[in-house]
C-alpha cells in the first residue's frame, strides 16, 4: 500500500509515470462516486488512475446538503427497494467506514396549525416505517434512535425559534448528517492513494479513449487503460452523448445559527401546496444552518459553477418563516450554494419526483458510464461498476476511510478530531513550527490555520479556492472566506515556490 498524502510532487510523478504505462481502469471524475470508484477498484488489487478537471468535489459533491439519509422520503413515493439501499448504506458510513465524518441527527417535525392531525398520523406511520429499515438494515438504537412523538416543551427546546401559535407538539426522527460532503470525497480520494490509486487533479479528459491534458502545464498524453468509467455526473454526456439525464438544481441558504436560538435538531416546514417537498433547517456544529432545498430542473446549457437566485433564496426564507416566531429576511443571509444534481431522466412531471436510482451503462465505445444516483448510496454505484470490471469481491462494505480507526490524542482541538478523525493529532502537529496555526485563521472564523496547511501537504490542495472551498467551506460564509484569503494565498505560495 502507498501513503495516503496527496502532494503536488506526487502529482507530478505519478501523472509522468501514466503516460509511458497502463492501469486497469481509469475513472474520469473526482466527485463522490469517481473516488469512491477508485477506491473500490483499487482495494480490489486493480491498478487505477481518476483524473479530474477542476478539484476534488469540485461539481456536485460539495453541494449537498450534508445529509446521510435512510430515504424516508422514498417511502413516501412508494420506492421501498431505494428506501433500504439508502438506510443500508447510512449504517456503513455511520458506523464502519467513516464514523468520524457521520453523527446522528435529530429532526423535528412540528405539528403546527399547517399539519391536520391526518397528515400528522401519516408522517408519524412513515417514521415507523423508515425505523423498520433502520433496523432491517442493521443499524442499533444506540446509534440511532427511535423516532416519537414529542411535546411544546420539548419542540421548543430542540428548536427554540419554532412558531408557538398553534403548536401541539412535534414529531422527533434522527437521520445522519455529514460532517462535510467535500471532506468525505478528499478521504475517499486519499484512502484510494493508499492502495494505491493514481489522483490527478486538474487533468481533464479529451475524449472517452484516455486522452487527457495536464491543465497546469498544458501538455497533452495518452492513459492506455482496459477499462475507462465516466463518473461526471451530470456532465455525463460530454463524454456518452447518449446518456439521458434530467439536470435539477438544489439551493441552500447558509444562516447564523444564533438566528435560530442555536437550535439542536433540524426543522422540517411542508413547502405550501407541493406534496412530498419541504425545507429543511440543518444545524451545524460551526454554529451555522444550511437551508434548503429548492429542486427545480435546469434549462439550457449547465453552469459550471451554479449560483442561488434571489427568488430561490426568497422562495427558501419564506417556506421556513411559515414555521418561524420570527420571519427572515434577506440581511440574516450570510452565505449560499447551489448545485445541479445528475437525475435519471423519466416521465414528464417535477424533478422532484425522479428517481435517486443509479445506472451503469457500457457504451459501443466501450466506456463505463455511471449515472443518477445520489451522496448516500455513492459506494453502492461504485461497487456495482466495478463488479463489472473484476471478479474479486468488493471490499468498500468495511473498508474505513482515512482517520477512521484508531484513538486521536484528548490534547488535540475537539475541531480537528470532528473533522479529521484519528489523524487530527497530524494535522496539529503542523503547529509544530509555528503556533499560530493552532489559532483560528481570522477572528470569529471557526476554521484553524493548521487546517489550510494540511490542506496543501496532505490533500492535494493546489491553490487558495481549493483551501477555501472543498478543505475547510470557508467559502460558504462570504465574510469567512476573504477574511481567510490572505493566509491561504500566502500558505499555498510558501509550499509551491
Amino acid at each position: 500500500m502507498s501513503g495516503p498524502h496527496l502532494t503536488r510532487e506526487r502529482r507530478a510523478r505519478e501523472l509522468d509515470a501514466l503516460t509511458t504505462g497502463s492501469v486497469d481502469v481509469l475513472v474520469i471524475g473526482g466527485g463522490v462516486t469517481g473516488c469512491g470508484v477508485a477506491l473500490d477498484a483499487a482495494s480490489r488489487g486493480l491498478s487505477v488512475a481518476l483524473v479530474e478537471k477542476s478539484d476534488l468535489a469540485h461539481g456536485t459533491s460539495r453541494w449537498s446538503s450534508k445529509l446521510v439519509h435512510g430515504g424516508l422520503r422514498y417511502l413516501a413515493t412508494g420506492d421501498v427497494g431505494l428506501a433500504f439501499e439508502s438506510a443500508r448504506e447510512r449504517d456503513v458510513l455511520l458506523r464502519r467506514t467513516a464514523p468520524h465524518l457521520v453523527r446522528p441527527l435529530p429532526m423535528v417535525l412540528p405539528l403546527g396549525d399547517d399539519v391536520g392531525r391526518r397528515d400528522g398520523l401519516l408522517f408519524d406511520a412513515g417514521h415507523r416505517t423508515g425505523d423498520a429499515l433502520r433496523l432491517l438494515a442493521g443499524t442499533p438504537r444506540s446509534a440511532l434512535p427511535r423516532p416519537r412523538r414529542i411535546g411544546v416543551t420539548e419542540t421548543a427546546r430542540l428548536v427554540p425559534a419554532v412558531r408557538r401559535e398553534g403548536l401541539r407538539g412535534g414529531l422527533l426522527n434522527w437521520d445522519g448528517q455529514l460532517e462535510d460532503d467535500a471532506r468525505l470525497v478528499v478521504a475517499l480520494a486519499r484512502t484510494a492513494a493508499s492502495y494505491g490509486a493514481r489522483i490527478l487533479t486538474r487533468v481533464s479528459a479529451l475524449d472517452a479513449a484516455g486522452g487527457i491534458r495536464d491543465e497546469v502545464s498544458g501538455t497533452t498524453a495518452h492513459i492506455s487503460a482496459r477499462a475507462i468509467v465516466n463518473a461526471t455526473g451530470v456532465w455525463a454526456s460530454d463524454l456518452a452523448p447518449a446518456t439521458r439525464l434530467t439536470p435539477s438544481k438544489g439551493v441552500h441558504v447558509v444562516l447564523p445559527a444564533a438566528l435560530l436560538g442555536n437550535p439542536t435538531a433540524s426543522l422540517t416546514v411542508a413547502v405550501p401546496g407541493e406534496r412530498n417537498r419541504y425545507v429543511f433547517a440543518l444545524p451545524h456544529p460551526d454554529g451555522l444552518i444550511y437551508v434548503g432545498l429548492t429542486d427545480d430542473p435546469v434549462d439550457g446549457p449547465l453552469p459550471d459553477l451554479p449560483l442561488a437566485t434571489e427568488t430561490e433564496i426568497a422562495f427558501l426564507l419564506d417556506t421556513l418563516s411559515r414555521g418561524l416566531e420570527r420571519p427572515l429576511s434577506r440581511s440574516d443571509v450570510v452565505g449560499s450554494f447551489a448545485g445541479v444534481r445528475p437525475l435519471l431522466a423519466g416521465v414528464e412531471g417535477r424533478t422532484a419526483d425522479l428517481s435517486r436510482r443509479h445506472a451503469v451503462v457500457h457504451g459501443d465505445d466501450g466506456l463505463w458510464t455511471v449515472l443518477g444516483g445520489k451522496l448516500t448510496t455513492y459506494r453502492r454505484m461504485a461497487q456495482d461498476v466495478v463488479d463489472r470490471l473484476t471478479e474479486v469481491p468488493c471490499r468498500t462494505r468495511d473498508l474505513p476511510l482515512v482517520g477512521a480507526t484508531g484513538t486521536p490524542s484528548a490534547a488535540v482541538p475537539a475541531r480537528l478530531v470532528r473533522r479529521y478523525g484519528t489523524e487530527a493529532g497530524q494535522v496539529a502537529a503542523l503547529a509544530a513550527a509555528d503556533p499560530r496555526l493552532l489559532d483560528p485563521v481570522a477572528p470569529g472564523v471557526p476554521v484553524l490555520g493548521v487546517e489550510l496547511q494540511w490542506g496543501v501537504v496532505a490533500e492535494g490542495a493546489l491553490t487558495a479556492p481549493d483551501l477555501l472551498e472543498r478543505r475547510t467551506r470557508l467559502s460558504l460564509v462570504d465574510s469567512w472566506a476573504a477574511a481567510a484569503e490572505p493566509l491561504a494565498a500566502d500558505l499555498v505560495a510558501q509550499a509551491f515556490a
